[in-house]
């Protein structure tokens, strides 16, 4: 078996315990281990790399390697997403941010999970992506993302307007700070704490959410996966901000959108002891109620 590894830069040096504790564990189970260039960077002078293969992300990467594992948080899992783009290659990973709620293995459990993962004790969770589409390519080829899509103001400009339509048809002009569009991955994200639903995967829909919207009748709404949302930005600032997960542009003229469901999935590891509501319960604090204790 062949397992990449991925990780940000680590500015908390308690984490490299952690890190050698993966690297030798997989070593045990006599996974070959191939390093992201950029995580191998990261750790050296701190973690001895030598004896993996640097990966080359210019080369396919479909038949050649088995599992990704991210070392991080949600964050770094998102950042994943766009080297394993279509491949289909199954990604899992273990937390060292604060949430974890992709990224869903506990550092107290790395020996456990790996021996999981190794041995196939685990199920694939696919999930939907979204495509960000305009006449000048903002994000170049990586315009996909697993968990949303934003068009947001700048901090210091004035509120601004998304006339949204639906698959051609009109929706709604939408006032305020932004607007978010966020896949059943998303709607635990960002969207959430715009009062958006929690979309439970596989459902087929998506979220379309107003952040901060300055009208008291105006409401998130769940639409079809396959609809295209086109969204044209009016605005009286200079520039306003267009994300795609963690990517982020700044854009400083008046612009259509297009957003719609993307070809291909992303696969998630899910081991045997998790599942989508327990997660929910465990990370989110879902339905807590101390009558139910």
């Amino acid at each position: 078996m062949k397992i990449a590894v991925y990780g940000r830069q680590f500015n908390d040096a308690s984490i490299f315990p952690y890190i050698r504790q993966v690297f030798d564990t997989l070593v045990q189970h006599n996974v070959e281990v191939c390093i992201h260039p950029q995580l191998n960077e990261n750790l050296q002078g701190n973690i001895d790399t030598s004896a993996f293969t640097v990966l080359n992300c210019d080369s396919a990467l479909k038949g050649h390697i088995d599992i990704f594992l991210t070392l991080g948080g949600d964050g770094t899992l998102l950042d994943m997403v766009t080297v394993v783009r279509d491949s289909g290659i199954p990604v899992i990973g273990i937390n060292f941010g604060r949430l974890g709620f992709l990224a869903s293995i506990n550092k107290s459990d790395i020996a456990a999970a790996i021996h999981a993962v190794v041995n196939g004790e685990y199920t694939l969770d696919s999930r939907e992506l979204l495509v960000i589409d305009s006449d000048e390519k903002v994000f170049g080829d990586n315009n996909f993302a697993l968990n949303d899509v934003t068009i947001h103001k700048r901090d210091d400009s004035a509120m601004i307007t998304s006339h949204v339509a639906l698959n051609g048809e009109f929706l709604n002009s939408y006032w305020g700070d932004g607007i978010i569009v966020s896949t059943s991955t998303g709607s635990t994200a960002y969207s959430l704490s715009c009062n958006g639903p929690i979309i439970f995967p596989q459902s087929n829909s998506l979220a379309l959410t107003p952040v901060a919207p300055h009208n008291l009748n105006v409401r998130p709404v769940v639409l079809p996966d396959t609809s295209t949302i086109s969204i044209d930005v009016d605005y009286r600032g200079n520039n306003y901000i267009v994300s795609c997960d963690s990517r982020t542009a700044i854009v400083d003229k008046p612009m259509q959108f297009r957003v719609y469901k993307a070809d291909f999935k992303l696969n998630l590891i899910r081991l045997n002891n998790e599942s989508y509501l327990s997660t929910l319960r465990k990370k989110l604090l879902w339905g807590l109620d101390a009558r139910n204790y």
